[in-house]
């Protein structure tokens, strides 16, 4: 009974499978008609086979009228054989009982295969009667096909006579891209696939033994589809899809990025190196159009000299027609550029930043006839000032084909310089354009050295015989052959003895701005061009440091400390003992002797600087059973010397291991732990350290051995049965990353995963390739090598593999928005909209785009000013002046009547301050004063109990199975409480983690500056390499928490002046408010006169939090002047005397108005104090709570600077104070030594007694002169009058008579010899000349006859 119910379940599922399988085969073929003009028409456009998809068309519209003419014969013939079909099943289901085929059993591929293709004779025989039957129902439309078609028919039927066999094997060859045999694909693979298969079957390549549309079905006219199954087709197709999706992502896609610079955008096949640093004025003309926009045009638009062209491909399809597919169906690449922090924190604001951009498409600028030819999408590559490391993770937008998010690095590299012929040369060597098997196939495997996370360049030596390095700024996804231009001295004396000259690199230490190298006893050092992290320029050659000494060795620093990066260099010869350590800060390299006293090698003395920790062992522990032997001096030795090798350690767990023929372990640097996994017979030649809890080392033999920090086991990965397995599947499934020759050249962490740089070696061709190391597959393939066990199932023994995990499914939940604790700051930024029908943007688009991202960062690096915005947000002063015109500008784009064809979006501008936590702890977390972190893990567990007899139909967990443990790696600077609690109805157990700092390890700082660094592991007991997660992706570990933790004042945190709290409430005290006549709304002034009451904000520039500031401060004027340009910074002891008020120098400029108790103030060897009275550590000042009743009165005293200030007009006099306010010391509420530098307008300051006695008499000498001077006119205006009338006079009758006398002596000279001269007077002259001309006059009259 059981069998046959299981078989009658069986048939309901085949039958409900046939259904689905008919519902999808009627609309692929209904719809084939329309779908083929369609598919002719499209493909004929893109391609140019016009010909050739026009005969397809053809062929196709033939069919179709044919079939309708043959449905009436069809369904008869469907009719009888459904009868048929029913009868041969009726008559199976009775012997079904009796006889079971294998097939029924367990179906193969092969029946199901032949199943998807109708029913045959009956289920008796399985699914090869479905087949056969199937081949006699095609026989029965012999009538109605054509030729091509019955012999595809003919076809059939031969395979169904040679068997199943040929049958599998055929479908084989035919099903390239299916996802297997027998597997029934989604039914939008099925519409995909079986395009092509009709092209085949249309263009007579070959035929397909599966009916063109089901035979079982009703007959549908032409053209039209059913309403049920419209609706059956789209909810199928919405149940798949996420099938779908998850399929293509399996498909080995794989994102690919290339740099272009602006002139080269939408060229295929080019790529350019990152090198130049500073914006280039490339989108400015651009900007100028957009005169209807909303941006100023008044502004200065830059951009920066890249794009980040992107693309993507998968296993066995042409790129080019793949990004044309995932651009019509959606897809946009989303861009997350990531800037690292800068080392020198005094130069640079110390913060993480991240710029998320959506990629605009573009077509190539190559010529085609199609009207979407091959194309790319692009992004700006934007670059900011203090980080030359930056990463670029590429995702999906969730439209398209889903392809894995992939991390690149695209790093600044400061040693290539242009050419004048514009062609790029290495400023540290020349390069070496090809590889030579000797330099690689012949050589050990070395360290990478390099400062984590900070060096934008990597170099690795070793090459042998060749003063040749391997230089990258991508992490090795390529690389470049550099030989140097060093002049390879050999330097020989009696104390540096050389018995071997090599030319060979031996040590490579990278930096985030200059390069160390060690060859043979001598040491370089060349320093990078980076202008935008330093002002010190490069000299252009390697420069050789410690000439005198004979070096053996150089050892890095792998973290940067106090703003600078670090290097040791161990001396041979007469100084060996000592330690030169040498100190990088913004390019220059300085090194120091240590220890100052005398050598470690003369004998180690407790000093200052040299203490005894601990006294390594001089033989190897003998431990048999054990993981590990704590080293207590009681244990038993082998006769194995024990030689140590080097150390490593990890700030932020604080482990440090000794390693060489051994591998000890510490805590606390005295009390060593020996793994004993490690063989002794082995010795260990470096070690890679991931400082997230992952540990690699490399032995002189080349074996990879994997330590998971936490736990005690050491497994072999390289070589081990679990890599050969691994290789040999690599081999089947044709991977280009391993070949049968192959030698490792280095290994490194990045990103928490382990990589090879390996060179292979196949045939003629030879590669140096960057692959991953896959630890977790490695290690799966290492615990199903193990011994298994034979459990009980039914009646048969099965072998099962023994699963150590004490749980199956572990989840993170309860996580908080990461943005508090990891203090990434993210900015939006979307491309401007276009008018372009299929979404295609073109140069000038994406020059708008570069310059609005460029003005975007620059608005983020200028917002530092002191006087708080009335929003917190950078880009608030972008659009505050245009936000009420958006639906204009909106109206205008909907219209296509925007300026230059692009339409800017101000919404898309903008700070992300909402991110939302993912399903994993993040990468690190920020710990302030007191704060917490809080989040569950969720651990479903194996073990169950039997339901007890009180508690029927209940069944609950073994608790006491599953255990969570935390370790901290400075449990004296953080705790951590775990709370525990069971979730019975979902068999799992809760656990609840708080991490919260104790307020012991750290004083106070500036935001982000020297910082502690710490760490949390979370581990479940039992889990350390045992317990995996499958993901779509890879498996990855499970069970071991890493997160790093820093204590101290996190980064994007600052101290504002609230002026908008402050104008307010100054106006409510003092009933009113006197700006100065030239106001500045940057800077508002405020009355000498009335009280100022201060109010500061405390902005978190990451969350966009903003909120008063609550605790203590101290108010100083640190500076001063009568004008801006005038203000000079105060000394230290003027400092004192203006602000202290214990000063008795009468030099105070200002006072508190309304001391309370909160605030105070004391000098050494004196106590002062008014009210509560609090200590400070130096030179103490006026202590101010934020209260409201604490005002501050100006004073500006007899000797403070503002006193007696000279007015620059006739307004009264002005002053600019430099105030400095400070919580240091005196605020206990915070970790953050908040420091805020303002300057502060005060107007209608106060003349001194003197200045203004002075000016009183001056104004009223001036006023008296004035007055005297106007009665003076007054009265003597008439006399002057009348004298300057008599002068005019007398003037005037002296030239009359001049001129007269000259008349009258040149007439007397021409009429007569004699000369006589006599004087006339001026008066009788004139009455002379009245009386001649009244003569003529009386002379006319007596002639007249009247």
């Amino acid at each position: 009974m059981e069998r046959e119910g299981e078989k009658r379940g069986r048939s309901e599922q085949v039958s409900r499978a046939e259904k689905k399988v008919r519902i999808q085969k009627v609309h692929t073929d209904k719809s084939a008609p329309a779908q083929g003009e369609k598919r002719a028409k499209t493909h004929a456009g893109c391609h140019g086979e016009d010909r050739a998809h026009h005969e397809e068309a053809r062929r196709e519209r033939a069919r179709v009228e044919k079939r309708v003419r043959g449905e009436k014969v069809q369904g008869e013939k469907r009719r009888k054989f459904e009868e048929r079909a029913r009868g041969e099943r009726t008559r199976g289901e009775k012997v079904q009982g009796e006889e079971r085929a294998p097939d029924e059993e367990n179906p193969s591929p092969e029946g199901r295969v032949r199943g998807e293709k109708g029913r045959g004779e009956g289920r008796v025989r399985g699914e090869r009667g479905r087949g056969e039957g199937r081949v006699r129902g095609e026989r029965g439309r012999g009538e109605e096909t054509t030729r091509g078609e019955e012999n595809c028919r003919g076809a059939e039927r031969a395979r169904a006579e040679n068997g199943p066999g040929e049958e599998r094997a055929e479908i084989e060859q035919r099903g390239r891209g299916e996802k297997g045999l027998g597997e029934e694909p989604a039914p939008e693979e099925q519409v995909a696939k079986g395009e092509g298969k009709a092209r085949n079957e249309e263009q007579g390549r070959g035929c397909s033994h599966v009916p063109p549309y089901p035979t079982m079905f009703p007959a549908v006219p032409s053209g039209q589809r059913p309403l049920v199954l419209q609706v059956l087709w789209a909810l199928l197709t919405m149940v798949l899809a996420p099938w779908r999706l998850w399929a293509v992502e399996d498909a080995d896609c794989t994102w690919h990025f290339a740099l272009n610079k602006f002139e080269k955008v939408g060229q295929n096949s080019v790529s350019d190196r990152l090198f130049q640093q500073k914006p280039v004025d490339t989108v400015e003309s651009v900007f100028r159009r957009l005169v209807d926009a909303p941006i100023d045009l008044n502004k200065k638009y830059l951009g920066f000299p890249y794009y980040l062209k992107i693309n993507y491909s998968c296993a066995g399809e042409p790129s080019e027609a793949l990004v044309r597919k995932g651009h019509l169906t959606g897809l946009k690449p989303v861009v997350l550029v990531t800037f690292h922090s800068p080392v020198n924190f005094r130069r640079w604001k110390i913060e993480q930043l991240q710029i998320q951009m959506e990629a605009a498409p573009l077509r190539n600028k190559e010529a085609c006839d199609a009207e979407v030819c091959a194309m790319n999408w692009y992004t700006p590559m934007p670059i900011k000032n203090g980080s030359v490391v930056m990463s670029v993770d590429i995702s999906s937008n969730g439209l398209g084909p889903l392809i894995p998010r992939k991390r690149f690095f695209l790093n600044i590299n400061g040693y290539i310089k242009m050419q004048p012929d514009n062609t790029l040369q290495f400023t540290v060597g020349n390069e070496v354009k090809t590889l030579n098997s000797w330099y690689f196939m012949t050589s050990e495997s070395r360290p990478l050295w390099y400062t984590v996370d900070q060096a934008p360049v990597l170099i690795l030596g070793g090459i042998p015989d060749a003063k040749s390095i391997l230089m990258t700024d991508t992490n090795f996804e390529d690389f470049s052959l550099i030989e140097l231009s060093i002049d390879s001295c050999w330097v020989a004396s009696f104390y540096c003895p050389q018995t071997k000259f090599s030319a060979t690199i031996y040590d490579t230490i990278a930096t985030e701005s200059t390069l160390f190298i060690r060859q043979n006893q001598l040491v370089y050092y060349f320093t990078g061009t980076y202008p935008i992290l330093q002002e010190v320029s490069n000299s252009g050659s390697w420069v050789r440091v410690l000439a005198n000494e004979c070096i053996q060795k150089l050892c890095p620093v792998e973290f940067h400390s106090n703003g600078s990066e670090y290097v040791m260099a161990l001396p041979a010869g007469k100084n060996e003992g000592y330690v030169y350590f040498g100190t990088i800060t913004d390019g220059s390299v300085t090194f120091e002797m240590l220890p100052r006293q005398q050598s470690v090698c003369q004998g180690v003395q407790v000093t200052e600087e040299l203490s005894i920790l601990y006294e390594i062992p001089e033989f190897i522990p003998n431990t048999r059973g054990p993981e590990f032997l704590m080293i207590q001096r009681a244990e038993s030795y082998t006769n194995t010397p024990l030689v140590p090798q080097g150390m490593s350690y990890n700030p932020y767990n604080n482990l440090l291991f000794i390693w060489g023929n051994v591998l000890l372990q510490s805590y606390d640097h005295e009390n060593y732990i020996y793994v004993a996994d490690f063989p002794k017979e082995s010795s260990i030649k470096y070690l890679v350290n991931s400082f997230r809890g992952d540990l690699a080392v490399v032995t002189v033999k080349e074996e990879i051995w994997y330590l998971l920090e936490g736990s005690f086991d050491m497994y072999k990965l390289f070589p081990s049965e679990a890599w050969s397995l691994h290789f040999s599947l690599q081999v089947m499934f044709r991977s280009s990353l391993y070949t049968a020759f192959e030698t490792m050249i280095t290994l490194f962490y990045e990103h928490n995963k382990l990589y090879q740089l390996v060179y292979l070696t196949e045939g003629h061709r030879n590669r140096l390739v960057k692959r991953l190391v896959p630890v977790e597959q490695l290690l799966i393939y290492l615990k199903l090598n193990n011994s298994y066990v034979l459990k009980k199932q039914g009646k048969f023994l099965v072998p099962t593999i023994n699963n150590y995990c004490p749980f199956t499914v572990m989840r993170l939940q309860d996580l908080p928005n990461p943005q508090r604790y990891t203090r990434q700051e993210r900015y939006r930024a979307l491309p401007p909209g276009t008018f372009e029908t299929l979404g295609f943007h073109n140069e000038n688009s994406l020059a708008v785009y570069q310059g609005l991202v460029y003005y975007l960062l620059w608005l983020h690096s200028k917002y530092d000013k002191p006087y708080a915005d009335p929003v917190h947000d950078p880009t608030w002063r972008w659009w505050k002046n245009k936000k009420q015109d958006q639906s204009y500008y909106f109206y205008l784009s909907s219209n296509w009547q925007s300026s230059g064809g692009v339409y800017i979006d101000m919404d898309s501008y903008g700070k992300i301050y909402n991110l939302k936590a993912e399903a994993e702890l993040p990468e690190r977390i920020f710990l302030d004063k007191d704060t917490f972190y809080t989040f569950s893990v969720l651990l479903t567990t194996r073990d169950w109990t039997e339901p007890s007899s009180g508690l029927s139909g209940t069944s609950f967990i073994q608790e006491s199975q599953v255990s969570l443990g935390v370790v901290l790696a400075h449990p004296h600077c953080i705790k951590v409480a775990v709370t525990k609690k069971s979730l019975i109805s979902r068999s799992s157990v809760s656990f609840e983690v708080t991490l919260r700092d104790k307020s012991s390890c750290f004083n106070q700082g500036l935001t982000g500056h020297h910082l502690k660094r710490t760490s949390m592991l979370v581990k479940v007991v039992g889990a350390a390499g045992h317990c995996f997660q499958n993901t779509h992706m890879e498996p990855r570990m499970a069970g071991n928490l890493m997160v790093p933790v820093l204590i101290g004042c996190p980064p994007g945190k600052r101290l504002a002046f609230d002026i908008t709290l402050t104008l307010s409430y100054y106006r409510q005290q003092n009933k009113h408010y006197f700006d100065c006549l030239q106001a500045d709304p940057e800077m508002p002034c405020f009355l000498f006169r009335n009280t100022f009451y201060p109010f500061f904000l405390v902005q978190d520039l990451v969350t966009g939090e903003s909120g008063r500031f609550l605790g203590s401060y101290v108010f100083k004027v640190v500076g001063g002047g009568p004008t801006r340009d005038n203000i000079r910074d105060y000394s230290e002891e003027e400092i004192f005397r203006y602000n202290s008020p214990l000063d008795e120098t009468n030099s105070l400029i200002w006072t508190v108005k309304n001391r309370t108790p909160s605030m105070s103030w004391r000098v050494k060897g004196r106590r002062v104090a008014f009210g509560t009275r609090r200590t400070l550590e130096d030179r103490d000042f006026h202590i101010i709570k934020s209260d409201l009743s604490v005002g501050i009165e100006w004073l500006c005293l007899e000797n403070s600077p503002c006193h007696d200030t000279v007015p620059q007009s006739i307004f009264s006099p002005e002053f600019f104070f430099k105030v400095l306010v400070s919580n240091r010391g005196v605020d206990k509420s915070t970790y953050c030594d908040y420091q805020l530098i303002f300057l502060l307008h005060i107007h209608g300051i106060p003349l001194s007694a003197k200045r203004s006695l002075f000016i009183l008499m001056v104004s009223i000498s001036i006023f008296v002169g004035l007055v005297v001077l106007y009665l003076l006119i007054c009265f003597l205006w008439p006399l002057m009058v009348k004298a300057c009338s008599a002068l005019r006079w007398k003037i005037n009758s002296i030239l009359a008579s001049e001129s007269y006398y000259s008349c009258v002596s040149s007439s007397s000279v021409l009429s007569s010899p004699s000369i006589i001269s006599f004087k006339i007077p001026t008066k009788d002259i004139s009455n002379m000349a009245e009386k001649d001309k009244a003569e003529p006059e009386q002379t006319l009259q007596k002639k007249s006859p009247t």
